[in-house]
């Protein structure tokens, strides 16, 4: 029975360790080239930032640069006009996530889950209030996005509540984030102190209650059914 169990959770795990690991090393680095080139970044066009938009894309589903940093650097250099290069990356990020845990994993681990009855009647309690459970979690500052839409992959949720709850959750995140970088004068204290601003202090503060409390009562409704 161990082995069973370390084998349906020892995948999962890892995945989780690294997804969370990963991005603190290659925002790390991202950050002093950044720092370094800022006035080379700062004279690109719009072919640039597409390319650039592309490639964010890809270290981002592979959990390797976070969205919200990404918000800083772009909001840094490109004011609102980051929002939608920013949407548009989030959302192909969450779907290429998907799509690569559904063809590595072909529910492998739902399946163990589902053998178990009481873990099924509880997946599907809280499936009937899949999408309010995605838009709260995403809506979380502190809640690593690579993971987040690891697990909502393997728990087998509903793609198209997937992609909205995660739009929807994104927005005040990326709003925010936006909003800081083009208050700030210079890169390196951006990217060093996010959140250095009472104001953005009070924002995040405000999105982790609403994200906390609405995940307990969402989940509190669910699971009392």
């Amino acid at each position: 029975m161990k082995t069973v169990l370390l084998k349906a959770f020892s995948g999962p795990a890892l995945a989780g360790l690294v997804l969370s690991v990963a991005p603190l090393l290659f925002s790390s680095a991202l950050t002093y080239l950044t720092i370094s080139n800022e006035e080379t970044v700062a004279q690109f066009n719009g072919w640039e930032w597409l390319l650039l938009t592309i490639a964010c894309c890809l270290t981002s589903t592979f959990a390797l640069t976070p969205p919200t940093f990404l918000a800083l650097i772009f909001g840094y250099f490109l004011g609102w006009n980051a929002l939608l290069p920013l949407f548009a990356l989030n959302m192909v990020c969450i779907l290429l996530v998907n799509k690569l845990v559904s063809w590595f994993d072909q529910d492998r681990f739902l399946h163990f889950i589902e053998q178990n009855p009481k873990a099924k009647n509880v997946l599907e309690r809280i499936r009937e209030q899949e999408l309010k459970v995605i838009f709260f979690t995403k809506l979380s500052p502190v809640l690593p996005f690579a993971v987040t839409n690891l697990v909502f992959a393997l728990s087998g949720a509903r793609l198209n509540n997937i992609l909205l709850g995660g739009f929807l959750g994104m927005i005040p995140r990326t709003l925010i984030a936006v909003w800081t970088a083009k208050q700030a004068k210079e890169i390196r204290a951006l990217v060093e102190d996010p959140n250095a601003g009472n104001e953005t202090q009070l924002l995040i503060g405000i999105l982790l209650l609403a994200s906390v409390v609405g995940l307990f009562v969402v989940l509190n409704r669910a699971l009392n059914r």
